[in-house]
């Protein structure tokens, strides 16, 4: 639990005595429509969430302190909560507390811009050494806090309109214009770029004109201390009791948020070619999050979905749950899916792993990278829900396969640590500071 507790101010020497060393000594880090403190899988909060978090702390343990600026959503949030040691989250008033969707979000732009300008105002002169922003919102804020403060800005997009717009789930609403506009400005304007994984790399170079010697990859980690193994059939029994399952189903987990773009709908669907074509096979779908985005619009499409197609009986609906919880989750499942149209790395696919279980994942963005095809989990093309059953029966009627694949899905993850993510941060900070890249305001308008 966070508790509120200011970073202590002790006093500074200029800018450049401070990150003589190389690494920064304060990140002011924007994550302007989401919070840092609220659970993976509700509303906006997502993977993005999980990221900053990590780097955070981790960056915090590494000897640079971060103060993540985002927008406060009640009035019964104190200013200021220290999320770990060295890891401040401050929450700037910007529109009315509730009731603001992401889609009303540029409209407190400004708001938020004043915020996080007054906050540094009260500090000493070069109390930051650096901005990095997360989503083109906090990019929009960055890019105006750069050239007033005279730091570089260090930019992850961690989804794209463009690329977004480009694999659209049926029937979803495309991003708007104002949403690429911004993004093409705030590519413009950063001093480095981070991407998740080289496809995202080639995304901001060809969709976005970015500079490629200003694009950094940087794939995400996974949390190995928390996401660990089950090695023995003992064990499989353990969690799933623990976790409510049916030792006798072979379970599907989809954990993240119910929206179009996640594609929940082509397990349900999944599901009932399962039930027509193996009514012998006892399968269980386990759905762990809740509506957001777009899915908002009807929350309940996906029990609507699994009511029309007679599966309904099949399928167990969890809310968003702690990281603890979902491990065994994980390990309680025999396959995680992720059938998403887009993602820009799938951290739930790199979690599964970790805990020894393979996934299922359309081979879109990022999951490329994140599934090692036919070694720890399996990659589909498109969205028919046949394919999706096909792979499925497939591991079901193999158990030795899916050990094999379960084996596959450990090593794999384990390149993914967050350790190795932080490393490449704090080796983008030392590039930024040193080439003091930041692009006049005037030239961009």
């Amino acid at each position: 639990m966070a508790t509120v507790h200011p970073l202590p101010q002790h006093p500074r020497g200029a800018r450049q005595q401070r990150a003589a060393h190389g690494n920064p000594s304060r990140v002011a880090m924007l994550s302007i429509h989401t919070s840092p403190l609220d659970q993976p899988g509700t509303g906006d909060a997502g993977g993005m969430n999980v990221y900053v978090v990590e780097t955070a702390k981790r960056l915090a343990e590494a000897g640079t302190e971060v103060e993540i600026f985002t927008r406060g959503t009640s009035s019964a949030l104190p200013p200021t909560v220290e999320l770990a040691p060295g890891v401040l989250v401050r929450h700037i008033t910007a529109g009315p507390f509730e009731g603001l969707v992401k889609q009303d979000l540029p409209g407190q732009l400004c708001a938020m811009t004043s915020g996080v300008m007054r906050v540094e105002a009260s500090r000493p002169e070069g109390w930051y050494d650096l901005i990095h922003s997360h989503y083109w919102l906090s990019g929009q804020v960055g890019w105006l806090a750069s050239e007033r403060w005279r730091l570089p800005l260090v930019h992850s997009m961690h989804t794209m309109a463009k690329v977004k717009n480009l694999e659209l789930a049926e029937g979803d609403t495309p991003e708007p214009s104002i949403r690429i506009i911004g993004e093409e400005q705030v590519v413009d304007v950063s001093s480095r770029l981070t991407a998740n994984t080289q496809d995202e790399a080639n995304q901001l170079i060809d969709l976005y004109s970015a500079d490629p010697s200003r694009v950094d990859v940087i794939h995400p980690g996974v949390d190995l201390e928390t996401f660990t193994p089950h090695y023995t059939g003992t064990d499989r029994e353990a969690v799933r009791s623990k976790a409510g399952l049916d030792a006798r189903e072979f379970v599907l987990l989809f954990v993240g948020r119910i929206q179009p773009l996640k594609a929940p709908d082509v397990i349900v669907r999944a599901l009932a070619q399962l039930a027509a074509d193996r009514p012998d096979l006892p399968v269980r779908a386990v759905i762990c999050g809740g509506p957001s985005g777009s899915g908002l619009d009807r929350p309940t499409a996906l029990i609507d979905l699994a009511r029309e197609l007679g599966v309904l009986e099949k399928v167990t609906f969890l809310s968003p749950t702690s990281r603890e919880h979902l491990s065994d989750l994980y390990r309680a499942a025999d396959v995680t899916m992720v059938p998403s149209h887009s993602e820009s790395f799938g951290l739930v696919a790199v979690e599964s792993q970790a805990c020894g279980t393979p996934v299922i994942a359309a081979r879109v963005g990022g999951l490329r990278t994140a599934v090692a095809d036919n070694v720890s989990g399996v990659l589909i093309d498109g969205h028919d829900p046949r394919h999706y059953a096909q792979a499925i029966a497939r591991l079901a009627d193999n158990p030795q396969r899916l050990e094999e694949l379960g084996l596959g899905a450990v090593s794999h993850a384990a390149s993914f640590g967050w350790e190795q993510t932080t490393a490449g941060l704090l080796d983008t900070y030392r590039a930024a500071i040193a080439d003091q890249r930041v692009t006049p305001l005037a030239a961009t308008t």
